[in-house]
């Protein structure tokens, strides 16, 4: 209980004193962090020191990956595991994983929230550290609960694109009795997410951080979403702005594609401006309508 408690000031009380968002109060329960490895993530390595925030609320420098859990006060009896975007560089989690936690967790949802490793910060398995994180969070929530989708956005959406779609990859060797449960998710909805490293998709800090410049055809595939729908792949819902200017706006396009060709269940909803890392939606734009189609999604 005290290293839980300690966990979750660790992880809410910098962005509360530097943002002035009180991210406890925003959603219906407290938050409950559960840390994602027993011991030390896979691999070893990783940066020193504490956790950093930016002034939005972005996380880098994470020695130690974590699921935050929001807690509905009438669940509904689902889950949805949450990735937000930043690059590989930085997690959005001020501008887009907690605010979207908080409501779903107001519709009745329970969301986990996931702080995952980023490649460039000293970690030994190098460009595998996000998925190991994101195959071992879905492990964890999977055990906890029945029925549970994957919510990412950006290259957030890469990341949990990846693991809906390689449940059988193991990107880590087994730790304890959990890592033998499936990685699997029912449902997954990418908000403007990267989805392919192919040329002429290049200009990504997705790309940058997880095959570098001057990157093989090869290596550029092995890391693209698309390359892994397979019949297997659980439904999906994207979302994107005809304008974004960061995800070209061609990645949800492709995935839908990817999805008709292996007959998986695919809904996207594509808005005329709003650009890149709108979150629940910007204001002003037709972006703000997409969680509400969302949730009809999930409740179908």
């Amino acid at each position: 209980m005290l290293r839980r408690h300690f966990l979750t000031g660790l992880l809410l009380s910098p962005l509360v004193a530097r943002s002035g968002i009180s991210l406890v109060a925003a959603a219906p329960n407290p938050a409950q962090v559960l840390p994602l490895w027993p011991k030390q993530p896979p691999g070893g390595g990783g940066p020193l020191g504490a956790m950093a925030f930016s002034a939005k609320g972005a996380q880098r420098n994470i020695a130690m990956p974590t699921l935050t859990v929001f807690k509905p006060l009438q669940p509904k009896g689902r889950a949805v595991l949450i990735a937000a975007g930043g690059g590989y560089t930085r997690i959005e989690m001020g501008k887009e994983a907690w605010p979207a936690a908080a409501w779903l967790a107001a519709q009745g949802y329970t969301a986990y929230v996931l702080s995952y490793r980023l490649p460039q910060e000293g970690w030994k398995d190098g460009a595998l550290v996000s998925l190991q994180d994101a195959q071992r969070a879905l492990r964890i929530v999977r055990h906890r609960e029945n029925n549970v989708s994957v919510l990412g956005f950006s290259a957030g959406g890469h990341l949990l694109g990846m693991a809906a779609n390689r449940a059988d990859f193991h990107a880590y060797q087994a730790s304890d009795a959990l890592d033998n449960l499936p990685a699997t998710a029912d449902r997954a909805a990418l908000i403007y997410p990267i989805i392919t490293l192919e040329p002429p998709y290049t200009h990504t800090s997705t790309h940058k951080v997880l095959v570098g410049k001057g990157a093989s055809l090869s290596a550029d595939t092995a890391w693209s979403v698309q390359s892994y729908v397979n019949p297997q792949s659980p439904p999906f819902f994207l979302v994107q702005a005809e304008d974004d200017p960061v995800s070209d706006p061609h990645n949800t396009l492709i995935m839908a594609a990817a999805c008709k060709q292996q007959h998986v269940p695919v809904e996207m909803h594509r808005y005329p401006s709003g650009g890149h890392g709108f979150g629940l939606g910007k204001p002003g734009t037709q972006t703000t309508e997409w969680p509400g189609h969302y949730l009809q999604w999930l409740n179908a």
